[in-house]
C-alpha cells in the first residue's frame, strides 16, 4: 500500500537529515588531529539508503559526492545485507574497486540498524594528507588501494586491517586519530537516524526519504523543461604543471523536455595524476548542471536522475586501470567551465564568467629532528568569475573545492615554514562591466630542508570572460622567484631558507569594459586594485 505523507512530516524529516550530516562534519572536524581536517576542513558527510543511494549530503565538498555514490553498492558486492551486524564499519578508497575518486579520500561507512533490519548508511569521507611526494605514472604510485573493507565487525575493531593501513602511511599517528574521528562521526549519524526513527516511525522515515528523493527529481526535471531544447558545443583549454602539451576538453549539452544529456570529448588517458574516474566525473556534472539550474535543488539522489553522462573509457574523462586519479580534481574544475560555458549560449544570465579553473596545491614533507615524518598540504583560493551584475569574489575556493586555508598561527606552529606573504593577486581580475575576482599571492619560507610538491593549472592559459568581458591572469608557481625551477615531475626539493611563491589564477570578467562606471572604477584606483591585462 502506498502511503501518502503530509508535506509538513517530510518537511521535518528533510531537515532532520541535514541537521544529522550537519553535526556529523562538525563532529567529524572538532575530533580530528590533522591541520588539513581540523582547520582546512577537508571532509564531507552524508547518509545513504539501504541501497546506498544519497539521502542526503552536507554542504562541504562537491568533489566528495564521488566518493559516495558507488562505495555502498561496491560495500555491498562483497558483503551481503544478510551479512551485516550493528557496530559494523567499512574503510575504503580505491576508485576502481571501492568507489572512490582518488587515493588520499579515505571513505569511511556504518550501517544503520533500526529494529534489527538495514536501515541505511552513515557514512563519510576525509582528505589524509599523507601520501606526500609519490610518482603519478599510474594508481599504484599515488598510495595505499583499498577496497571497502570491515575495519570494525560487531563493534570489535580488527586491529590486523589497521596495522596494515598504518604502516602504509607517512604520519601514522595522524591517520589513527583522524581515523578515529570519522567513525565517532558515523556513530553519531547512526544514533541520529535510530532517534528520528524512533520519534516518527522506520516506514514514514523511509517514506519521507523517497519522498524528498522525488521532490528532487522533480524539480531538477521542472528546471530543465524550462530551457529551450536544442545542443550546445563549448570547448576549453586544459594545461597544468605535469603537462608540456595543451589538451583540448569539450561538452555537447543537449536538452529535450525534461531531461539533459552531457557527452564528453577529450584526449586519451595521460601518465599522471590528472585522470579523473567516472564517479568523478558524476560528482562534477551534478555540482555544475544543479547551480545554473536549479541552486535550491535538494542534495540527494534524484537530481541525477533527468541527467545522462557519457565519455569515451579510457579518455582523460573516464579514465580506466591502472591511470593514475591524483590530481583528478584540476580536470574536474575544467569540466565546470566546459558546462558553465555550454549553459551561457542557453541562459545567460544566470551563469558567471570562468572562474580562475584551478586548485593549486603545495603539499610540503620533511623530516622532524626527532625522524618523525611530518606532510603540510595546502589548496589555495583563487578568483571567481564576475557575474552578470557584481563583481566576482576575490580570494575563493570554486567550484568543486570548499576547503578553508591554513591559519598562519596553525601552520607555523605546526611545520617548518613561515609566511612571509598573502595577499591579493591584484591584477588578476578580468576587465568588464564587472571585474573577475582576484586570485592570490601566498609566499612560503622554508625554514628546514623539506620537499614541495605542486598541482595547478591556467598556468598559460587564462579563465574567459563573458559578454565582452576579459580574460583572468594566469597562476604560478616559483621558488627564489625562478619560475622554472619546478620541473614536468611537480616537485622540487627546498633548502632552509628558500622562498617558495604561488600565485593562483583570477577569474574572467563580465561585460565590455566600456560599461564599468567611473564611480566603480574611482573605487578600483583607490584600493589599488588593477584588472588583468587582455
Amino acid at each position: 500500500m502506498t502511503r501518502t505523507l503530509n508535506p509538513v512530516t517530510v518537511e521535518v524529516i528533510g531537515s532532520a537529515f541535514s541537521s544529522a550530516v550537519d553535526e556529523m562534519g562538525e563532529a567529524l572536524v572538532r575530533a580530528s588531529h590533522s591541520t588539513n581536517i581540523k582547520e582546512r576542513r577537508d571532509c564531507s558527510t552524508a547518509l545513504c539508503t539501504a541501497g546506498g543511494e544519497i539521502l542526503c549530503q552536507a554542504e562541504h565538498i562537491p568533489m566528495h559526492l564521488g566518493s559516495f555514490l558507488q562505495f555502498v553498492p561496491r560495500l555491498l558486492e562483497a558483503y551481503p545485507a544478510e551479512d551485516l551486524r550493528p557496530g559494523d564499519v567499512f574503510i575504503g578508497n580505491d576508485p576502481y574497486a571501492g568507489g572512490g575518486t582518488h587515493l588520499p579520500d579515505i571513505v569511511m561507512a556504518e550501517p544503520i540498524f533500526v529494529e534489527g533490519a538495514l536501515f541505511g548508511w552513515a557514512i563519510n569521507t576525509a582528505h589524509h594528507s599523507d601520501f606526500a611526494d609519490r610518482g603519478h605514472a599510474h594508481v599504484y604510485q599515488e598510495g595505499l588501494r583499498i577496497p571497502p573493507i570491515r575495519l570494525q565487525r560487531d563493534g570489535v575493531r580488527q586491529p590486523e586491517v589497521m596495522r596494515l593501513f598504518l604502516l602504509n602511511c607517512q604520519v601514522p599517528d595522524e591517520r589513527l586519530s583522524d581515523l578515529r574521528a570519522q567513525m565517532a562521526a558515523n556513530r553519531l549519524g547512526v544514533l541520529r537516524m535510530q532517534e528520528l526513527c524512533a520519534r516518527f516511525g522506520v516506514e514514514t522515515v523511509q517514506a519521507a526519504g523517497e519522498d524528498l528523493m522525488a521532490y528532487a527529481e522533480r524539480k531538477m526535471r521542472a528546471g530543465i523543461a524550462a530551457l529551450p531544447d536544442g545542443s550546445w558545443t563549448f570547448s576549453d583549454i586544459f594545461e597544468t604543471e605535469s603537462q608540456a602539451e595543451h589538451m583540448t576538453l569539450s561538452v555537447t549539452l543537449t536538452i529535450r523536455g525534461e531531461d539533459m544529456a552531457l557527452s564528453f570529448d577529450s584526449p586519451p588517458q595521460v601518465r599522471a595524476g590528472l585522470n579523473v574516474i567516472y564517479t568523478a566525473l558524476q560528482a562534477t556534472v551534478y555540482y555544475a548542471v544543479k547551480s545554473v539550474v536549479d541552486p535550491t535543488i535538494l542534495p540527494n539522489a534524484g537530481l541525477a536522475r533527468p541527467l545522462s553522462i557519457t565519455a569515451q573509457p579510457g579518455t582523460l574523462l573516464n579514465c580506466v586501470h591502472p591511470a593514475a586519479v591524483d590530481g583528478r580534481i584540476s580536470a574536474c574544475q575544467r569540466v565546470v567551465d566546459l558546462i558553465h560555458g555550454a549553459l551561457a549560449q542557453v541562459v545567460p544570465d544566470r551563469v558567471s564568467a570562468a572562474a580562475c579553473g584551478s586548485v593549486h596545491v603545495a603539499s610540503f614533507s620533511g623530516t622532524r629532528p626527532d625522524g618523525g615524518l611530518w606532510v603540510y598540504l595546502e589548496t589555495i583560493a583563487g578568483g571567481s568569475g564576475a557575474r552578470p551584475d557584481k563583481d566576482g569574489l576575490d580570494a575563493v575556493q570554486v567550484h568543486m573545492t570548499n576547503t578553508s586555508n591554513l591559519p598562519l598561527e596553525a601552520l607555523e606552529a605546526e611545520y617548518p615554514i613561515t609566511l612571509m606573504a598573502y595577499e591579493f593577486a591584484e591584477d588578476s581580475g578580468g576587465d568588464g562591466t564587472w571585474l573577475g575576482g582576484m586570485g592570490v599571492r601566498r609566499v612560503y619560507r622554508a625554514d628546514a630542508d623539506c620537499r614541495v610538491q605542486i598541482m595547478g593549472a591556467r598556468l598559460t592559459s587564462r579563465a574567459w570572460g563573458l559578454d565582452g568581458g576579459g580574460p583572468g591572469a594566469s597562476g604560478a608557481f616559483r621558488i627564489n622567484g625562478d619560475p622554472q625551477a619546478i620541473d614536468l615531475s611537480g616537485s622540487a626539493d627546498l633548502a632552509a631558507g628558500d622562498i617558495f611563491e604561488v600565485i593562483t589564477p583570477g577569474g574572467g570578467g563580465h561585460g565590455d569594459p566600456a560599461g564599468r562606471s567611473a564611480g566603480l572604477r574611482d573605487a578600483d584606483a583607490r584600493s589599488g586594485r588593477k584588472a588583468a591585462r587582455a
